[in-house]
């Protein structure tokens, strides 16, 4: 853990001293950010042209000297960004004492989020091999926040099991990081509040609580409000564990956030490099999402040209002759696109079919209990407009008539915020959210999850920025009208002092005080520790396999997903012949020929006349035999054409001939 901090903070000092003129108090908040996506953008392209990993803390560790011996990093410096280093590093205490009490690689997406580290880590190529499909690489799926997390275990030491759960304390640090930047641009007191969204449950959880759910059921249920969807809040996602893409990109979604507000707010003030470094960071970041997380491109890309046509708007007056006004709209899109453009260009994914109206929305209490906290900040804000012009009240009937009561909601404040025409940055983020939840009751985006949930990926995709947007909108409000109350007057000074001590302490206990165990606990940070007890038989094998030098594909039982086969592959990264194949089935489709990989693995284990030559077509070099094997299949290998390698507790690891 120390060596994966020391690590970041390198990065973080590495990158701080280049982004000191331009953003100022703020560069060392920044830096933490985006040093990790400058970091994981360097060695993503030493993985594309076969260097080893390890090159890319070279020019961080050289700056680092640099600056040093330019004095860049006094004391008084060191001193004003102790308080970024602690936003960093309390969240992630917090998060790391989460995972310590529920650290198990185990259940939901779990096995395949270590399986893509472990493969990421095991052979750090581009694109990197796919562990549940031997011969294929993962140029179908968004791997780059799983790359982000490997590169930072090697360069460190830190094995995936544990980097595993490294992870989402780094995540969640990077991210409150953001947020707290953010809230020192839009306000003057209470900078913090925008961080509350992290933290914040919907109002279903508060409704599940109330009625005297279990705590589970609190957490589950408030996510599966919206009827055959999923409606995941940041401090959910963070709580259950999942080391997904759609996590992995919370910080990313605030850094974004925050350089957009930065550049809107202070562009006039900036020199023309500040300008041209600005629209470099917002070209990082946007850049990177379809490689963390692709849903949030299509959020976040409209987002980005919005604020590039007010801050033209603001600076320019929308002249064309004004170059320098509508930098944000002519550099950051192209930049973002040529800096990845590679990963772009390899990219297979089978993407969505296509765009359709939504047949069934959403229910109005269901809408209001994920995001009826948000609209009542903001449509309270409005109440002034409202009780002037009742009229535009009547833009929402158009959707009522239409069928659409959630959408009618949704449209009340955004047609009062639009009809201001103030556009500040909270106004603007605030109309942004309400922007993404009204049309995602209109239309959805066509995938393969079938009819029942044909929406559900399209809800829990686009909620999540949303709650980003609307959040930190709707929390600056509450600051403003805090700070319009004159409430921090009636605070003695040093009860002010104490709240961030007395937050930070909360926050350390939150996790023992609140019960975080799934049933899958070991205490421990290693999230394959609890194997040793539950099956010590793979547990042995599978370290054997973690130290087998020399790349590998491995024949092990196939089981369907969401169960413990496909367990090798997972917690090793060896490719498997198939694993979890409705995954397989979402990613490569009818031409994967997943039945096909699955029929031949049964075969593999049940007609020792076609085990070799069928494991030699995939390339196979192990065939693994244990406890799951031998409940899946009737199996009959002819173990004198195989050499067997491992013998120890009912497993056995035999190597094919080549």
């Amino acid at each position: 853990m120390l060596l994966w901090l020391l690590v970041v903070k390198m990065l973080q000092l590495a990158v701080w001293p280049a982004l000191d003129r331009t953003l100022g108090s703020l560069s060392a908040a920044a830096a933490y950010p985006a040093s990790i996506l400058l970091f994981t953008l360097v060695t993503w392209y030493l993985g594309l042209t076969g260097l080893p990993i390890v090159l890319g803390l070279l020019p961080f560790v050289a700056v680092v000297a640099y600056a040093g011996s330019r004095r860049f990093f006094t004391r008084e410096r060191l001193r004003s960004a102790l308080t970024w280093d602690l936003a960093f590093l309390l969240p992630f205490l917090f998060m790391l004492e989460v995972r310590w009490i529920n650290p198990s690689i185990s259940y939901a997406e779990k096995f395949m989020d270590h399986a893509i580290l472990a493969s990421i880590m095991r052979v750090p190529t581009v694109p990197p091999l796919d562990p549940w499909y031997a011969g294929g690489t993962l140029d179908v799926y968004y791997y780059l926040g799983y790359w982000m997390d490997g590169v930072l275990g090697l360069v460190s030491g830190v094995p995936s099991t544990i980097a595993f759960n490294l992870a989402l304390p780094t995540v969640l640090g990077l991210a409150v990081v953001s947020l707290y930047a953010l809230g020192h641009l839009l306000l003057d007191r209470y900078r913090w509040l925008p961080v509350v969204a992290l933290f914040l449950p919907n109002p279903s959880a508060i409704y599940h609580i109330l009625i005297g759910d279990a705590w589970f059921d609190v957490l589950w249920g408030s996510t599966r409000t919206i009827e055959n969807t999923i409606n995941e809040y940041p401090i959910f996602s963070m709580l259950w564990g999942d080391v997904h893409p759609h996590v992995m990109s919370f910080f990313n979604q605030g850094f974004l956030l925050f350089l957009l507000v930065f550049a809107y707010m202070r562009w006039g003030t900036l020199s023309m490099r500040g300008r041209a470094l600005l629209c470099g960071l917002a070209a990082l970041s946007l850049g990177s999402m379809p490689g963390f997380n692709s849903w949030d491109v299509l959020v976040y890309a409209p987002v980005t040209l919005a604020f590039g046509l007010l801050i033209w708007w603001r600076y320019g007056n929308l002249r064309l002759d004004s170059l320098n006004s509508w930098m944000v709209l002519a550099a950051v899109p192209p930049l973002a696109i040529l800096t990845y453009l590679p990963f772009y260009l390899q990219l297979n994914s089978p993407g969505v079919a296509g765009v359709a109206i939504v047949p069934t929305p959403s229910a109005p209490v269901e809408f209001l209990l994920v995001h009826g906290f948000f609209l009542a900040v903001l449509i309270a804000y409005c109440a002034p407009d409202i009780r002037r012009r009742p009229y535009l009240l009547l833009a929402a009937v158009p959707f009522v008539l239409a069928g659409y009561p959630a959408a009618a909601i949704a449209a009340v404040p955004l047609v009062y915020l639009a009809a201001r025409r103030r556009f500040t940055a909270v106004e603007t983020l605030a109309m942004l959210g309400l922007a993404i939840v009204l049309v995602t009751e209109l239309i959805y985006l066509v995938d393969n999850m079938g009819e029942t949930y044909f929406r559900m990926n399209t809800v829990f995709k686009f909620y999540l920025p949303a709650w980003f947007l609307m959040g930190t909108a709707s929390l600056a409000v509450i600051g403003e009208w805090l700070r319009g109350a004159g409430i921090d007057r009636q605070i003695p000074d040093r009860a002010e002092k104490a709240l961030p001590v007395l937050a930070a302490v909360l926050l350390l206990i939150a996790p023992f005080a609140i019960n975080v165990d799934f049933g899958y606990g070991s205490h421990t940070l290693d999230g394959a520790a609890y194997l040793e007890g539950s099956n010590p038989s793979d547990a042995a094998a599978i370290a054997f396999l973690r130290t087998l030098p020399g790349n590998h594909v491995i024949v092990e039982a196939e089981g369907g997903d969401y169960t413990y086969y496909s367990r090798v592959s997972s917690f090793t990264g060896i490719p498997a012949v198939i694993g979890m194949p409705f995954h397989e089935y979402m990613w490569r489709g009818d031409e994967g020929r997943i039945s096909e990989r699955s029929a031949d693995v049964r075969a593999i284990y049940e007609q020792p006349d076609r085990t070799v030559d069928l494991a030699r077509a995939y390339n196979a070099t192990l065939l693994y035999v244990g406890a799951a094997e031998r409940e899946r299949y009737a199996v009959s290998i002819p173990t004198n054409a195989l050499e067997l390698i491992y013998d120890a507790q009912g497993v056995r690891i035999y190597r094919i001939p080549a």
